[in-house]
């Protein structure tokens, strides 16, 4: 895989191209996995498609803090590996929809980083080109909100070399500072 740098290197139109040739090959990666999968921030949900008429008792389904199993009794498991993750077990669980798929609800306990993959030996997904589901401001309590929309400023003033939020309160303080203190010479200090 090429690094960051090569791709930074490429035009506008190349980088489209390779995204795009990114996006075909991981859908196909994807698609031939004996699952479906999509997440949030917070959990991962799979389908497990299953032959129909499966019954629960039919069913073999381990789900640990670090590695999911999952398969019909007596026979090779449908999957069965380490998670690419740690998960919380008691917050995570399984069902058998209309005895032909096994739905799985993991709980994430880094609620805060995307996974690549659900089990380390399957193909990856480029997660810096996710973009979350029904993920509006609004749907946010007041404390992450107004956290969320100050990292989103601090983002876009260090895009455009603009003082962060946090920069722009330490030079207030400084001016107040020397506007209360017209006697000192500020020409050398440096703001840290």
């Amino acid at each position: 895989m090429a690094d960051q740098s090569d791709y930074d290197k490429l035009s506008k139109e190349e980088r489209d191209e390779k995204d795009k040739a990114d996006r075909q090959r991981e859908a196909e990666e994807q698609a031939a996995l004996p699952y479906s999968w999509k997440q949030q921030l917070g959990e991962v949900d799979l389908i497990v498609p299953v032959p129909k008429g499966t019954r629960a008792r039919d069913l073999n389904v381990a789900i640990k803090r670090k590695s999911l199993q999952v398969g019909l009794k007596g026979k090779e498991a449908i999957l069965d590996g380490e998670l690419c993750r740690e998960i919380k077990v008691e917050d995570s669980a399984w069902t058998l929809e209309d005895q032909e798929s096994v739905m799985i609800h993991l709980e994430k306990i880094d609620q805060q980083k995307w996974w690549e993959n659900v089990l380390t030996h399957h193909p990856k997904i480029n997660t810096t080109k996710i973009v979350p589901e029904n993920s509006k401001l609004s749907d946010l309590d007041g404390e992450t909100r107004g956290m969320v929309e100050k990292m989103m400023f601090d983002n876009q003033q260090k895009q455009m070399g603009k003082p962060t939020s946090d920069e722009m309160k330490k030079m207030e303080a400084l001016e107040r500072f020397k506007a209360a203190h017209p006697e000192m010479d500020f020409s050398q200090a440096k703001i840290s």
